[in-house]
């Protein structure tokens, strides 16, 4: 698949807000984790009064929610993604903050000019990026000497591949990208970051509902082939796999924090 058509197929799946929203409320709803997976992003952001700060692919900004204190310290900070959608739910969603900037950026050319942001943040998108080393050296180009690159990505062992492998006789396979992962992302910085840290975020679903958890999976309609799969047997097969009421489901996700 050419990097154009790879291009259209994430402009095409995250056009709108709907998806991403319902695969971030089965997170909010049964993470055994209570701190919660933005949160703890955000607890290893070191942010210092001044720093100017830049997100690619913010989605629908959900995690800047509350944010009060950094936002304060910052200078400046862009939140962008290649969705026009996105960018519109992330300034409706975040509009008492003025000194945020949106702006429809694609990773593989950040229109800003060498060494001009302290942090750069893309958590859960570079597996996206088409041609990821030329996405990773325009985020090298526009960062400072002494900045940061924060990027969280999930690992290939969590979610899906249950899913996959509790539903895979009624047609559902992993057909994630894995062009980015906990698993893999330490070598593909490490080409070109000099510093690499990878930090493991610890975490489960446990879901009470089986008709959230098949919403969910029917919001992943790009990363997973269900077949002809009919909705009551994935609702009978998941049951089965329910102990007291709870269906116990494994997350990998995790973060890398990159410097020169």
């Amino acid at each position: 698949m050419n990097a154009i058509n790879q291009t259209d197929i994430v402009k095409k799946q995250y056009q709108s807000s709907k998806n991403l929203s319902t695969r971030i409320s089965i997170h909010d709803k049964y993470s055994t984790n209570k701190m919660g997976y933005g949160n703890w992003i955000f607890s290893n952001y070191e942010v210092a009064d001044g720093y100017s700060i830049l997100e690619l692919g913010c989605g629908t900004g959900d995690m800047w929610v509350s944010r009060d204190e950094i936002v304060k310290k910052c200078s400046k900070i862009i939140l962008s993604d290649l969705s026009e959608g996105m960018i519109d739910t992330a300034r409706e969603k975040l509009s008492k903050y003025e000194k945020i900037e949106y702006k429809i950026i694609d990773i593989q050319d950040i229109p800003f000019e060498d060494d001009y942001f302290d942090i750069v943040i893309a958590n859960s998108m570079l597996y996206h990026v088409p041609d990821i080393n030329m996405g990773l050296n325009e985020v090298r180009r526009v960062l400072k000497d002494d900045g940061t690159f924060y990027c969280a990505t999930f690992g290939e062992h969590g979610i899906i591949e249950y899913l996959s492998e509790v539903l895979k006789e009624y047609g559902m396979e992993d057909k994630t990208v894995k062009n980015f992962t906990l698993q893999n992302g330490e070598g593909i910085l490490k080409t070109v970051f000099e510093r690499v840290k990878r930090l493991d975020y610890m975490d489960s679903l446990a879901v009470t509902n089986i008709d959230d958890l098949i919403d969910y999976i029917y919001s992943l309609t790009s990363m997973t082939t269900l077949s002809q799969m009919h909705k009551g047997d994935i609702h009978d097969a998941l049951t089965a796999q329910m102990v007291d009421g709870v269906l116990n489901v494994p997350k990998e996700y995790g973060m890398f924090i990159c410097g020169a």
